[in-house]
């Protein structure tokens, strides 16, 4: 018997439904476009699902998509809330009894509320302000999974395919890709790419940056003088529940009481669900460069270790715990960042610290405020910013390729501005450009760099995207 492989055509193919993957399938797809999006797990959202990374930070120009999913998802019972800043460590009149890093409560305020970061001095320096100012969202994974999955098929021209991951890539030439072969032997042949999950740009060859820039790359006041190995950290999220008894969870025998792998526990990022359950992000886990030297499998297990002595810590050291249990580990880790992709245009700190403002660029498709944050990574350029900045489209252009754009933490960043610009809703928002590029060049028959970038900022802003 013959084995017949099978073989998918569409006009645009979008690999990876992380949160610029999203953007990206719903934008194209929303404007007619004949849209594949391949996805190696078996839910949409990547780490907001995945890994449990299913809180949205406060951030300019988080609107378009990232709104309409929050606009969907508000009509589930207890499936999205607003959270604000309770308890806090650098706020000793604000933490008691004493909580263990920073503690996020759903409340009262509105989507809008969610929508500025910059403009403060920081935790320490600027309580009040911050308080004030920084709010973010939270979801429940499931439901978002659910509700983008629908919003995609109730386009009428988005096909999924889930479960699936890219082993191949097929050029045309060196600029152009042509077909990928998945893993189960299937074909999909599109004209034009998207890439969120970053195999396009491994197996195409496409130049790719890894650790900290120098200074000489990209000018940046902030950057060291010689290229470091260093990434941002790693974190496992787990979810913990409400008990109707006070215990301490038994501690497994391999699991160590002492941290064994820094000089104290770590803080903790604790964003309460709309049912009460806890979001509890170590900051960070792991750091980026020993993620990368273990390997994801070796590095799951060695994570899980840690949430397990991190966890019998807190219920040891901190007694509000012991109403609790772990619910879930997630099965993922959430690392923020990998390779960045080495793009027409490289987003870097002088553009952080420019702002809108005064940056020179006219073909800005995303903005974005949140501060350099190295989560672990020592010696880092971290800090506020004083306002916005925006993201250029030639970022999302890989040098060499015409018909193939990248969206997400892979896109066209130094390795201090992608600490900056890395959030969930950011990238949605570099996707939500790159979906709407394709349509425009299908409609007037060229390539990625040749798209009128009015026109391409003109439809952004007709499907309410900031820019301004």
């Amino acid at each position: 018997m013959v084995n017949v492989m099978k073989s998918i055509e569409c006009s645009v193919a979008v690999v990876g439904s992380g949160s610029g993957g999203i953007g990206a399938a719903l934008a194209a797809s929303r404007l007619g476009v004949d849209t594949v999006l391949i996805e190696k797990e078996s839910m949409l959202g990547g780490t907001s699902v995945v890994a449990g990374v299913s809180c949205w930070e406060p951030v300019a120009g988080a609107t378009g998509i990232p709104y309409d999913i929050y606009h969907e998802l508000v009509n589930i019972p207890k499936a999205v809330g607003i959270y604000s800043m309770g308890r806090h460590c650098c706020h000793p009149e604000h933490n008691n009894p004493p909580f263990p890093g920073g503690e996020s409560l759903v409340g009262d305020k509105s989507y809008r509320d969610t929508l500025l970061r910059s403009g403060t001095r920081g935790l320490k320096d600027d309580e009040q302000l911050c308080r004030e100012q920084w709010h973010g969202v939270v979801f429940e994974p499931e439901q978002f999974d659910m509700t983008v999955r629908k919003m995609l098929e109730d386009t009428g021209r988005c096909r999924i395919i889930s479960n699936n991951a890219v082993v191949a890539v097929n050029c045309n030439n060196s600029s152009e890709i042509a077909s990928v072969t998945l893993a189960d032997g299937t074909v999909v042949k599109a004209g034009l790419w998207i890439d969120n999950s970053g195999a396009l740009i491994r197996f195409s060859g496409a130049g790719i940056l890894i650790g900290e820039d120098p200074k000489s790359l990209f000018n940046e006041p902030g950057a060291p003088d010689l290229p470091k190995k260093q990434l941002n950290g790693a974190t496992l999220i787990f979810r913990i529940t409400t008990i109707r008894m006070a215990e301490i969870e038994p501690r497994p025998d391999y699991v160590p009481a002492s941290c064994w792998w820094a000089d104290r526990f770590p803080s903790m990022f604790c964003v309460q669900y709309p049912n009460g359950d806890r979001n509890c992000n170590m900051l960070p886990t792991m750091s980026g460069k020993e993620y990368i030297e273990l390997g994801e499998t070796k590095a799951y297990a060695e994570c899980v270790r840690r949430v397990r002595s991190f966890w019998h810590y807190l219920q040891s050291e901190y007694p509000e715990f012991r109403n609790y249990r772990i619910k879930h580990i997630f099965e993922r880790i959430g690392v923020r960042e990998s390779f960045r992709t080495v793009c027409n245009y490289m987003l870097n700190e002088n553009d952080l610290l420019q702002g809108i403002s005064r940056q020179q660029h006219s073909d800005i498709i995303a903005l974005s405020d949140h501060m350099m944050d190295s989560h672990g990574a020592q010696g880092r350029k971290s800090g506020e910013l004083h306002e916005p900045y925006g993201v250029p489209y030639r970022c999302l252009i890989p040098q060499g390729f015409d018909n193939l754009l990248v969206a997400g933490r892979i896109a066209g960043f130094s390795s201090i501005a992608a600490s900056s610009c890395r959030l969930s809703r950011t990238m949605m928002q570099l996707g939500q450009a790159a979906g709407t590029a394709a349509a425009l060049a299908i409609e007037k028959n060229c390539l990625f760099p040749e798209v009128d970038i009015q026109e391409l900022r003109s439809s952004l802003i007709h499907q309410r995207v900031q820019l301004h």
